[in-house]
């Protein structure tokens, strides 16, 4: 495959569709600019297999656990497409096969923070999710201990619900269990 130039404005939806699939980079696209970052690393792939194992054992048949999909955080040019590490969505919606998913489809953004997405994940992402008024979101980090952290967005802003390391029980938006002490061991 040639290589693509970089872009040098800020992309519409439609450059943002006519791009070609990148299979060697995480690519999202921030208030109209292309950002890629490698694609992330076998610890982190082998977590959001195994929570969305976990999700898919746990949640109710009305929802799904979806990983690595596009959501038009914000459609007013220039946009923001972010792409969670994991949404959860109704299973009517996801049956649909979007391209994407628009926030009032996602119940839920999961992230899991890798080396170099760490205030990404951690500050500007939970931001632009309340923001669009995507209900809840949790945090994964992977370093010793594995740590999830649950958040409600009440009036606009995210309140911290749940979490922590080992067995963590949440409660909403679905009562879930997970051992976070077996997510990177078989």
């Amino acid at each position: 495959m040639s290589a693509m130039p970089w872009p040098d404005h800020l992309l519409t939806l439609e450059e943002w569709d006519a791009l070609p699939e990148d299979e060697s980079h995480h690519v999202e696209l921030v208030e109209g600019v292309l950002v890629a970052a490698p694609k992330p690393a076998p610890k982190h792939q082998l977590a959001m297999k195994r929570l969305g194992t976990w999700l898919d054992e746990q949640l109710p048949p009305d929802v799904v656990a979806v990983p690595d999909v596009d959501v038009l955080i914000d459609p007013t040019p220039p946009i923001t497409m972010r792409a969670p590490d994991m949404v959860i969505v109704p299973t009517e919606r996801a049956e649909e096969y979007p391209k994407r998913f628009d926030p009032d489809d996602v119940l839920l953004t999961v992230e899991i923070v890798s080396p170099g997405t760490g205030r990404v994940d951690r500050v500007v992402k939970p931001m632009e999710y309340a923001d669009a008024g995507i209900p809840h979101y949790w945090l994964v980090e992977l370093d010793e201990p594995i740590t999830l952290t649950a958040f409600t967005l009440v009036d606009g802003e995210y309140e911290h619900v749940g979490g922590g390391t080992g067995k963590v029980e949440i409660p909403s938006p679905f009562p879930v269990v997970f051992d976070l002490d077996a997510l990177l061991r078989r």
